[in-house]
């Protein structure tokens, strides 16, 4: 049972000469294209070995995403980094690793590049490249973030500037209303006290009018008709005196007149005749 266990073991270890030959074969000319720059043919002998002889060692699985790198094809690159995170050798995780900070700094994400560059050191705390490139995106984001809260205590002082001014204008706008409202209000006033004083002077005139009239009147009234003067003498009466005479009989003449308005507003007794 023991041989037999042995002789499995062996079979399923077994590989086929011309195999290994093929895989060695096809190393060599996948590292020479590299070498060359030719990522292209990197790029396809790699795969061949992945795919077509099932070669699946870290260390070709980290060359091909290399050739990826390189050839710009950032996509499959970045994939082939990601599956040799978790391999045993620790230059291969912190190769991969650095790649992987590489291709997320490149494309704008430097905080991903960070923890990538972090793992990469981890992994290989003697790995140069990835302790450079750690410092660098750490400094760059220090940068950046003391950047970004310039730029918004730049932004809340002018919004507060902005602020300020709105609320000036406002207030000078409301100031500058005020002052128009009590200007047209001051005209108003003005102009009512004018019309108010025109409206007084031309009541005044009025009433200096009828005072006037009524005192040319009293005076017309008063005057002594046209009488002879050599008439008066013969009767031995003073102009005066005629005066007087003739104020008692208005006066007469008025009572008179008064008397009668107050017989014909009396009612008429019926009994009596019409006449």
């Amino acid at each position: 049972m023991k041989y037999l266990a042995l002789i499995l073991l062996a079979a399923l270890t077994w590989v086929d000469p011309a195999t290994v030959k093929k895989i060695n074969e096809t190393k060599s000319a996948a590292e020479s294209s590299f070498k060359k720059g030719d990522y292209s043919a990197a790029i396809e002998k790699y795969r061949y070995l992945v795919d077509s002889l099932n070669v699946r060692e870290d260390e070709v699985m980290l060359n091909l995403a290399h050739a990826y790198y390189l050839a710009k094809d950032t996509a499959n690159a970045y994939s082939g980094y990601q599956s040799v995170t978790t391999s045993p050798d620790r230059n291969i995780r912190s190769s991969a690793q650095l790649q992987l900070g590489l291709i997320a700094n490149q494309q704008g994400r430097p905080e991903e590049a960070l923890n990538h560059f972090r793992e990469s050191i981890k992994a290989n705390p003697s790995n140069d490249d990835a302790r450079y490139n750690y410092e660098m995106v750490k400094k760059k984001l220090q940068e950046q973030n003391d950047q970004d809260d310039q730029q918004q205590q730049n932004q809340d002082k002018q919004d507060q500037q902005n602020q300020q001014q709105q609320k000036e204008e406002q207030q000078q706008n409301k100031d500058e209303q005020q002052n128009k409202d009590d200007e047209q209000e001051q005209q108003q006033d003005e102009k009512d006290a004018e019309n108010q004083q025109r409206k007084d002077q031309q009541e005044q005139q009025k009433k200096n009018e009828q005072e006037q009239q009524e005192q040319q009147e009293a005076e017309k009234e008063s005057e002594l008709p046209n009488v002879d003067r050599e008439k008066l003498e013969q009767m031995k009466i003073s102009e005066e005196k005629a005066r007087m005479i003739l104020e008692a009989m208005k006066n007469q003449e008025k009572q008179y007149l008064q008397q009668q308005k107050r017989k014909a507003t009396q009612s008429r007794d019926r009994n009596k005749p019409d006449w």
